[in-house]
């Protein structure tokens, strides 16, 4: 096969890990991280990291890429992400794109043109106190008159992207949905999509949010915050680890925020099948509820040999 990816999506707690390294020990593959949260050294339960015995079945890239206090990037992450590609690829092995984080996935496959930018702190903090002092939505009112279409895709309240928006537009020159426009690499993909139904995944995640617990989210955290790791960091305000921090700090108690943690994980799947819809005709859907989705997975991978299609522009 020269230059074929196979991508696993879908939603969390949908078993997107094991089904990689099951096909990464049929195929003789490695698996490439598409997670936002794994590229967090240190944070390990809470971003449901593959553990170190699953890492020693199948070599994984993208994992523990920077500290928690660091910035990361989408530019940052095609541009590692290419690499590792092209690594994989010429010593012969099957690379497996793994992974729940949208952006990351289609910004790859779609080939995103995204800036390369260092961070601008100055703005940022202007525009950080603005959006406090004045509300997000004046923020969002800007960018629609210098980017109407990165506009229309971010919702106001997500104040972090209408930021970014702006920070690029004024960086740059150029807005960032020129950025973002699409110019597929030349590579063929098969797109597996794990789901189930709502109730079932649902499910899946509290038992998820209970293990977690279970074996040390919240001594996790602690660490975290022994090693000096603030919980304003970016990092520290993903799902699980927001809420624990705030245990610990005394304004919830433990049964609350691991409540909180199950409904914020729930939001976070409705919001991933924004990013891998149901009517995604690109997408080989396995519905994990059947039963032996590795079977499934592996009569996909058999009936389009070698590489799958040319991933289209848009979605």
């Amino acid at each position: 096969m020269t230059q074929g990816l196979i991508a696993i999506v879908g939603p969390t707690a949908t078993g997107k890990t094991a089904l990689a390294i099951a096909l990464a020990q049929r195929l003789d593959g490695e698996i490439v991280g598409a997670d936002s949260r794994q590229v967090y050294r240190h944070m390990d339960i809470g971003t449901a990291k593959p553990t170190a015995k699953e890492r020693s079945l199948a070599a994984h890239h993208l994992i523990d890429v920077i500290d928690p206090d660091q910035e990361f990037s989408l530019a940052q992450y095609l541009e590692q992400a290419v690499a590792v590609l092209e690594d994989v690829w010429s010593r012969g092995k099957q690379p497996l794109l793994v992974g729940g984080s949208g952006q990351y996935v289609w910004a790859l496959l779609e080939g995103w043109r995204v800036p390369r930018l260092q961070p601008q702190r100055e703005l940022r903090r202007e525009l950080e106190e603005r959006a406090a002092r004045q509300g997000a939505e004046a923020l969002h009112r800007e960018l629609a008159q210098v980017d109407p279409k990165a506009a229309a895709r971010i919702d106001p309240r997500n104040v972090r992207r209408v930021i970014r928006a702006l920070e690029v537009h004024k960086a740059t020159g150029r807005p960032i949905s020129y950025w973002q426009e699409k110019g597929p690499p030349p590579w063929e993909v098969l797109i597996l999509g794990l789901t189930c139904p709502r109730q079932v995944l649902y499910e899946r995640i509290d038992a998820r949010v209970d293990a977690m617990m279970e074996v040390g989210l919240v001594d996790e955290v602690r660490g975290l915050l022994s090693m000096g790791y603030d919980p304003s960091l970016a990092s520290m305000s993903g799902i699980g680890y927001k809420q624990i921090c705030q245990h610990l700090a005394g304004e919830l108690d433990l049964a609350t925020a691991v409540a909180r943690i199950k409904t914020a994980t729930h939001r976070l799947a409705r919001q991933q099948y924004t990013w891998f819809r149901l009517d995604d005709q690109r997408i080989r859907w396995i519905d994990i509820s059947l039963g032996a989705p590795f079977e499934e997975a592996a009569r996909f991978v058999k009936s389009e040999p070698g590489s799958g299609r040319r991933v289209a522009h848009g979605r």
